[in-house]
């Protein structure tokens, strides 16, 4: 069914070749911040319009906080008033990894970093146009390049 639920949101995807980032949990504790620690490995949330991307309009790149691979570029970011940095797609579409999510009695499509799986957020089928898709993301668990 994850699949399925994926796929009918246009992002199912392996993988390309790349190597994936494996490190132990104490290797994550000791590169991340708790807060990213929480968000990424432990797929925490951080409060709504609480993190330091919420609200950022520069032009640049959005990068996993994690492993530093581009996941999204500013011109998808898009104002959802959800309290989280918002995308309507994917820097390339093998950036992230989609999976079925059932915790807390609800379903939703979490959102994860094909290069280290660090959980990201979760994306919503209510975003505009082109792709009708809201990548719904932690500021925690992202790191912001300005060009």
């Amino acid at each position: 069914m994850a699949e399925e639920t994926a796929e009918s949101l246009g992002r199912a995807r392996e993988t390309s070749g790349s190597e994936k980032v494996v490190l132990s949990e104490n290797e994550w504790r000791e590169k991340l911040t708790p807060e990213q620690y929480h968000v990424l490995r432990e797929k925490g949330t951080e409060r709504p319009f609480t993190g330091a991307l919420v609200n950022n309009h520069d032009d640049g790149f959005y990068h996993c906080a994690a492993c530093g691979v581009p996941l999204f570029k500013s011109d998808t970011k898009f104002e959802s008033g959800s309290g989280w940095p918002s995308f309507f797609d994917p820097i390339t579409k093998d950036a992230v990894e989609l999976h079925e999510d059932n915790a807390y009695g609800m379903r939703r499509v979490e959102v994860t970093c094909a290069k280290c799986g660090g959980h990201l957020g979760h994306v919503f089928p209510d975003g505009p146009g082109p792709t009708g898709q809201r990548y719904c993301i932690n500021s925690a668990s992202l790191e912001f390049e300005k060009k």
